[in-house]
């Protein structure tokens, strides 16, 4: 080496041009997105003439989505109506749904009066949202197209309304599946029916609102446009009609009405559950097998003392009830609770699954002269009622004033005449007017007024 060879010779200096920078990564896949949407949808179902149905269209889409706007609110204002009536701010043992927050509230103290309100409202819920689903169905198939729109996000606003059909999509699949799941009494899911139910409402309503927000306007200029397909590459088709449609073998009308049938049938097999008596043969989709054999207590059941742990010595000659109130109890035999003035109600058991009975002959003791024997007569508060089961749900609740104070409410003994049986909840259980059935606690042992839970 000589003293001019300092290090390598420049490659500008051998005759080469120096290269030039290449583009960032970030850049790259850019670019490559960019190329890649140009070139068009890949092969299959984001390719437009994949769909090929010749129903597809804005009209088909916005007549079921205006049933579903209009079915979902009654089913979301009867699922809060629901909540309501287990008296959620009343007590933690009335609805422990875990980090509700600001989502577990209740507009109204649920009442007692229409003795059938919860029946109404509960058996409105399950029947509309079993008749529902073939609409749901329809719907989401008259949109599939869109699920796989190319290119699959255009802007930041097209992302979140993607974002939100997404959850709208899972959440009303989640809540039809685990609502029916619930009808059925087949609990399979991962936890309690209850905050699973809970949480995925609300997913799904604000979803839902989204999108009716987004959506609402187009939908009501095609229902006025009618069954008239606009042309495919229009603005107003929407990504709906189909450029290649196939030979159609019914009408878009044909196709409501198929729907609105299917509909009909889920009603008919359906809403015998929630009307009771006669009707309740007609309910082929309800469990059955819920009911006790004949006779007086002859009428449904959701679980039974075996189920729930119930020992044969903890409802025997050494059952007691202990009554409590403010510095004072006092514990009755099965005996002496007989000795007390008995009343009657008229009252049917109506259950979150949208079963209900019919009107059942309940005799017992009333709530309130319960209370009179711990010195409570005038100013009476909620009562825990305490149940002697190990197992399942609910075996405590606390009932509220108005509900401690009806005259209706009753620590029952006897239902239609006969004692109750093991399975109805011997030797005492509640009933309460309007209440759900579960807060009609069974095989009672303990009733505390006036003390938290």
């Amino acid at each position: 080496m000589n003293a001019h060879d300092d290090g390598p010779t420049p490659r500008a200096a051998r005759g080469g041009a120096e290269p030039e920078a290449g583009p960032a990564p970030t850049g790259r896949l850019r670019t490559a997105l960019a190329s890649g949407w140009a070139a068009g949808p890949p092969r299959g179902p984001s390719r437009p003439e994949f769909w090929r149905s010749p129903l597809r269209g804005p009209w088909l889409t916005a007549v079921f989505g205006i049933v579903l706007l209009f079915g979902v609110t009654i089913l979301f204002v009867t699922g809060l109506l629901s909540y309501a009536a287990y008296e959620p701010d009343l007590a933690a043992v009335n609805d422990q749904t875990p980090g509700k927050g600001w989502l577990g509230f209740s507009l109204v103290t649920w009442p007692t009066s229409p003795y059938w309100l919860y029946r109404v409202t509960q058996g409105v819920h399950v029947t509309l949202g079993v008749v529902l689903v073939p609409v749901l169905l329809a719907k989401l198939w008259s949109v599939i197209p869109k699920l796989f729109a190319w290119p699959p996000v255009r802007s930041v606003a097209d992302a979140l309304e993607r974002l939100s059909l997404l959850l709208l999509v899972g959440g009303a699949g989640f809540e039809f599946a685990t609502g029916i799941l619930n009808v059925q009494l087949h609990y399979i899911f991962p936890g309690s029916f209850y905050t699973l139910h809970f949480y995925g409402a609300w997913v799904f309503i604000a979803a839902f609102v989204v999108h009716v927000a987004l959506r609402l306007k187009r939908a009501v200029r095609a229902l006025r446009a009618g069954p008239r397909q606009p042309a495919p590459d229009s603005e107003e088709a929407a990504g709906l009609v189909s450029p290649n449609p196939a030979a159609p073998t019914i009408s878009r009308r044909g196709a409501l009405g198929m729907v609105g049938l299917g509909s009909l049938a889920l009603f008919a097999v359906t809403a015998g559950q929630s009307i009771g008596g006669w009707w309740r043969r007609t309910a082929l989709l309800a469990p059955h097998g819920q009911e006790p054999g004949t006779g007086p207590n002859g009428f449904q059941i959701n679980k039974t003392a075996a189920s729930v742990g119930i020992r044969p010595s903890d409802i025997g000659p050494g059952w007691r009830l202990t009554v409590r109130g403010p510095g004072r109890q006092i514990d009755l035999t099965y005996a002496q609770l007989l000795d007390l003035p008995q009343n009657a109600a008229l009252l049917p058991i109506a259950c979150v699954e949208g079963w209900s009975t019919a009107d059942q002959h309940w005799r017992g003791v009333r709530l309130t002269d319960l209370a009179a024997l711990v010195g409570l007569e005038t100013d009476i508060p909620p009562v825990l009622v305490q149940s002697v089961q190990r197992g399942g749900s609910f075996s405590s609740v606390v009932l509220s004033r108005g509900q401690v104070r009806d005259e209706r409410s009753l620590l029952a003994v006897r239902v239609n005449g006969a004692v109750l049986s093991t399975d109805h909840g011997y030797p005492a259980r509640v009933i309460v007017p309007g209440a759900p059935g579960v807060h009609n606690t069974k095989w009672v042992t303990r009733l505390t007024f006036g003390e938290p839970s």
